[in-house]
């Protein structure tokens, strides 16, 4: 590899809106990193996400079935 052509990779501390942080690498200048949502308050990993689906492409196409017999 080529010498003096990476960016700088160091520890930032990540500080989320809902108030976690945790440690991590980046390539960031700085010392702290501010992201809108991470693991503990996204809603997939806290099971508290919604499905906006309530009646979808299978009943769909069990109604456009049930027609044609």
């Amino acid at each position: 590899m080529k010498k003096n052509i990476h960016p700088d990779y160091h520890e930032v501390v990540y500080e989320c809106a809902c108030g976690a942080k945790f440690v991590s690498g980046s390539t960031k200048k700085g010392d702290v990193v501010k992201v809108d949502i991470c693991s503990e308050c996204h809603p997939f990993y806290t099971g508290k996400q919604k499905h906006a689906e309530t009646g979808g492409r299978i009943d769909k196409f069990n109604q456009k079935r049930a027609k044609k017999n």
